[in-house]
């Protein structure tokens, strides 16, 4: 009776371990939803941008995203082309979304009268020009590459460090220096530093997202100083990903473990679409692709 007994009681704790295993394998698991360069206005096409076709294109990414649990949605940046009369067309397609949603501030969001401009962190529901959001044991930073720009430069304060950095980098043969882009201040810099320690201290994985690249197959469309960004990148282990928009072909690399990638701009051609679907679980990050975005599989450290 004692055998029958301890037997019993042996199921049940080997039951209950591999019930609480489970529970937290699910738990490293989740789901985000991810678009770029929805780019709208009500304008005729310009080389392969179908910007009058992005609601209808967005309404359908949002169909989707909301058939699937997903523990939040991004978008990467460019929500508008231009007129800020833009955003009252997608920002109710896009606040549709059940899930949580944040948004990446992109050049082209800049795209509207000066006066208008204070307006247009109201319009996108952003109370931080760069921000992060921590959720199941990750760190995602939200950069914001219009905080040096022709621009997104809003304080005579920024703008004279715009044009401080523009003049200073101009002294070297950069293709990326060109005035649609933009670059990160010292103090946004030195906010990421205090996530990236904050980061490491926690044992949190970190992702980061920006409308420009850091890195790319191609480097014209980078943040004007992404050499700076790269070197302060690279001192800490934890950083696992970059996502951003901006060039809308895309493109992929791998550097130092970290996976750069730049989601294809939906705005993009007559007939398809581009969003995805990004799994993360315990030991990769799954990228599954709708329309012209690839579907990856990408391994964490």
């Amino acid at each position: 009776m004692l055998k029958q007994n301890l037997l019993i009681l042996l199921i049940i704790i080997v039951s209950s371990c591999k019930t609480k295993k489970e529970t937290t394998q699910k738990s490293e698991s989740f789901t985000i939803g991810v678009v770029a360069d929805c780019q709208y206005c009500f304008c005729e096409p310009s080389n392969v941008r179908y910007y009058k076709k992005s609601p209808d294109r967005l309404r359908h990414a949002v169909d989707i995203l909301n058939s699937q649990d997903l523990n939040y949605s991004i978008h990467l940046g460019d929500f508008i082309d231009k007129n800020f009369t833009s955003f009252d067309t997608v920002a109710p397609i896009w606040n549709s979304l059940k899930a949580d949603k944040y948004h990446v501030l992109g050049n082209h969001d800049f795209s509207v009268a000066d006066s208008l401009k204070p307006l247009v962190f109201e319009k996108m529901n952003l109370t931080n020009r760069y921000y992060s959001v921590v959720k199941n044991n990750w760190r995602f930073i939200i950069l914001d590459g219009n905080d040096l720009s022709v621009h997104g430069a809003l304080t005579k304060k920024k703008q004279q460090q715009t044009d401080s950095i523009f003049e200073l980098l101009s002294k070297k043969d950069l293709p990326n220096l060109v005035k649609w882009n933009g670059g990160l201040s010292n103090e946004q810099l030195s906010w990421v530093e205090s996530e990236l320690i904050l980061a490491q201290e926690k044992n949190e994985h970190v992702g980061f997202y920006c409308h420009f690249p850091a890195f790319g197959e191609e480097q014209s469309h980078n943040l004007w100083n992404y050499e700076q960004l790269l070197d302060l990148i690279a001192k800490y282990d934890c950083v696992q990903f970059y996502f951003n928009g901006h060039n809308h072909n895309g493109s992929y690399v791998k550097k130092n473990g970290v996976h750069f990638l730049n989601f294809k701009g939906m705005v993009d051609t007559e007939n398809t679409t581009s969003f995805a679907t990004v799994n993360f679980t315990k030991d990769s990050i799954l990228v599954n692709g709708y329309g012209r975005e690839p579907s990856r599989k990408l391994k964490l450290k």
